[in-house]
């Protein structure tokens, strides 16, 4: 089932060409991959489905219905969750209580004293907790946490509202590389169990072509490759677009 469709996306800046003619599918519970290098316009892109920005054409739908002129908050509240490059955390709040406040702001309950909020869906966020492998650290505050566990805390925040769609910009940045493979891993998980559908951007190519079941490669805004890692892989055109890095693109081993 395709879960977010985008068709013809364009959006320029001062006569630059930020992103032209961008087409792609996600279908739920798949793994697309959005690579490219600086200024291939990924975070332009992402933008654009996120609602921050308004596209110049195009079309945008979730499951049918187009998000083109909403805002983040309401593309969040049809079901779109997402994650970014630097964490999005509040220090001072127990691991716990940053997973209840998405809770209550997917349930329409956040109220001005957290004393009276502080209660309310204790059980829903542990469950989110132990699902990402931080129950045994939910009391901690966020402030004093390893970066990657912060990491697995936005996973659980992210999927509070129960998304369908799972938007992670640069998931693995700062993590040490064990600690990219398993985040992935994890995510790859939990969107194949709740038939999440899952585009992430990453520069690290081992988390990429281990963890993508799709990959689309943006090179100066256009769309120049689509298709399985294989495939992507073996690419001439990526591979140019990558300077013929052979290390960035060899098979593991």
């Amino acid at each position: 089932m395709t879960v977010l469709s985008v068709q013809g996306l364009h959006k320029s800046f001062g006569g630059v060409q930020a992103v032209q003619d961008v087409h792609f599918q996600v279908a739920a519970g798949e793994l697309l991959a959005l690579i490219g290098p600086n200024g291939a316009g990924k975070s332009t892109c992402f933008n654009m489905l996120n609602g921050q920005l308004k596209p110049d054409a195009g079309h945008v739908t979730l499951l049918g219905r187009s998000l083109i002129g909403m805002a983040p908050r309401q593309i969040w509240r049809l079901g779109v969750g997402r994650t970014f490059q630097i964490t999005a955390t509040f220090n001072s709040m127990t691991v716990r209580e940053n997973v209840q406040m998405a809770l209550l702001s997917h349930h329409n309950r956040l109220l001005s004293l957290w004393q009276q909020a502080n209660g309310l869906y204790r059980d829903e966020a542990m469950a989110l907790l132990e699902r990402v492998g931080m129950a045994a650290q939910s009391e901690r505050p966020c402030g004093i946490l390893a970066y990657g566990d912060l990491k697995r805390v936005e996973l659980a925040v992210a999927l509070a509202n129960s998304p369908k769609l799972l938007l992670m910009d640069e998931p693995t940045a700062g993590m040490a590389p064990s600690e990219r493979i398993s985040l992935m891993d994890l995510t790859a998980k939990l969107a194949r169990q709740d038939d999440i559908a899952v585009l992430f951007t990453e520069h690290d190519m081992d988390v990429v072509f281990a963890q993508a079941d799709r990959i689309i490669v943006l090179n100066r805004g256009r769309l120049i490759a689509e298709g399985s890692p294989d495939e992507v892989r073996g690419n001439a055109e990526v591979q140019a677009v990558y300077l013929g890095s052979g290390a960035v693109f060899a098979e593991a081993h």
